[in-house]
C-alpha cells in the first residue's frame, strides 16, 4: 500500500476539480492505497499570500509531501495556467519537495483550449521540483463532470475511460514496496 497525497488547487469549495479528485481518491483507495486529501484553499491565507514557508500549516504540508509515495495534483485552469492558490503553495515548498515522488497532474476547465495547461504550465513546475516520475496527466472538461444533489460525482462516458486509465497507470506506478508510516500520524 502506497500513501497518496491528493491535492486540490481549487480556490472554490464547490469546485468540480475538488469533487473530481475526491471521486478519484475512492478509486485509489479501492486499489489499497492510503489517500490523504488536501484542499489548498483550506490553508491560511496569511501563510500563502505572505509567502511564509515557516508557517506551521505550510510546514505540515511539506511533511505530508515528504511522507507520501505519490501525489495527485489537480487544478482548475484559469487563463491557460494552473490556479494561483496552487502556485502560491508550490512556491513556498522546498525546491526539491517532490524528489522521488510519483505525481499525477490533473486539470479541469471549461474549454478544450486549456487542454495543454497540464503539459505546458503544470508539468514543468512539477519537474523543476524534482518529481521522480510524472505520469501522463489528464484534462477533463467541466461539462463532463456531473455532481448530483447528494454530492455523487459522475464522469461522462467519453471522459471516464481515459481518465480512469491515467489514474490506474498512476496507481500501478506507485511502488508497493514503498511502505511508509501513515500521514495521519504526522503532527
Amino acid at each position: 500500500m502506497a500513501v497518496v497525497l491528493s491535492v486540490s488547487g481549487s480556490p472554490s469549495a464547490a469546485s468540480r476539480t475538488s469533487r473530481l479528485l475526491r471521486h478519484l481518491d475512492a478509486r485509489l483507495e479501492a486499489d489499497r492505497h492510503e489517500v490523504v486529501p488536501l484542499d489548498v484553499r483550506d490553508l491560511p491565507a496569511e501563510a500563502l499570500l505572505g509567502a511564509d514557508p515557516g508557517h506551521p500549516a505550510i510546514a505540515r504540508v511539506a511533511a505530508l509531501i515528504s511522507r507520501a509515495d505519490g501525489l495527485v495534483i489537480g487544478t482548475p485552469v484559469y487563463k491557460a495556467a494552473y490556479s494561483g492558490v496552487l502556485k502560491a503553495l508550490l512556491d513556498l515548498l522546498p525546491q526539491y519537495a517532490l524528489a522521488g515522488k510519483t505525481v499525477l497532474p490533473l486539470a479541469t476547465g471549461g474549454s478544450v483550449a486549456h487542454v495543454l495547461a497540464v503539459d505546458y504550465a503544470l508539468r514543468p513546475v512539477l519537474n523543476s521540483m524534482g518529481a521522480g516520475h510524472i505520469t501522463q496527466g489528464w484534462f477533463v472538461l467541466d461539462k463532463e463532470i456531473a455532481v448530483s444533489p447528494d454530492g455523487q460525482v459522475t464522469v461522462a462516458a467519453s471522459a471516464a475511460a481515459p481518465l480512469y486509465g491515467v489514474v490506474d497507470q498512476f496507481s500501478a506506478a506507485l511502488s508497493p514496496a514503498a511502505q511508509r508510516p501513515s500521514l495521519y500520524a504526522a503532527g
